[in-house]
């Protein structure tokens, strides 16, 4: 469980978030929608410990994230916690299989195991024939769904999805979002944030942040 209790995040004279709370159960898919500026990504970097509040305090599974050291906080971060960007942040000297041990790499996980683990992920989404091929030789939606399986390569329990169909067309857009319903209908908790109504609808439940508030 994701607890969010009375969070404000300030730049200055900025507030990005106003006391914003939320409550999310293990399994849920929530979409997160507003306009530009609103506060979005502030609350999933929020949610995911990568920004420290100015007040407030975020539990995951009943740990406290912002209580923890940053060592700490990044080694829970790592193990908990996976990330889709709209930007997909794959490295380009890199072949897709190898992009996505990069996390199980870092995790000190055996190179045998690496290996495994990753061909299965891929080969889960239809990528079998394209284990071998660069970022450049992939297709935008072939290149999300390679940032899709490495943000599981940890056995992540939770994804944090920023605008991840931002650059895609529809049809893509839509696939991509279907696998992502079928990790949440594996357990996997989702939180998304999107500007495409259309794309939020395919969650259980949608909240608006707008100035920084949850509507």
């Amino acid at each position: 469980m994701i607890e969010v209790k009375h969070v404000t995040k300030t730049y200055g004279s900025i507030e990005a978030l106003n006391d914003v709370s939320l409550q999310v159960e293990d399994g849920d898919f929530i979409s997160i929608v507003g306009p530009s500026g609103s506060g979005k990504t502030t609350f999933l970097n929020l949610v995911a410990g990568l920004l420290t509040p100015t007040s407030g305090e975020t539990m995951v599974d009943g740990v406290s994230l912002y209580e923890l050291s940053p060592r700490d906080r990044t080694a829970f971060r790592r193990k908990k916690f996976g990330f889709i960007f709209q930007s997909f942040n794959l490295i380009p000297y890199l072949t897709a299989v190898e992009n996505v041990e990069i996390p199980l790499y870092v995790a000190g996980v055996r190179p045998t195991k690496q290996r495994a683990v990753a061909s299965r992920l891929l080969d889960r989404v239809g990528l079998k024939e394209r284990f071998y091929h660069l970022p450049s030789e992939l297709s935008l939606g072939e290149q999300q769904r390679v940032a899709i399986v490495r943000a599981l390569a940890n056995n992540a329990s939770v994804i944090l999805a920023d605008e991840p169909t931002g650059n895609l067309d529809t049809k893509t857009g839509d696939e991509l979002i279907g696998y992502v319903k079928e990790l949440n209908g594996d357990g996997v908790t989702v939180l998304l944030v999107t500007h495409d109504l259309a794309i939020a609808g395919f969650a259980k439940r949608t909240i608006k942040i707008v100035d920084g508030r949850i509507m």
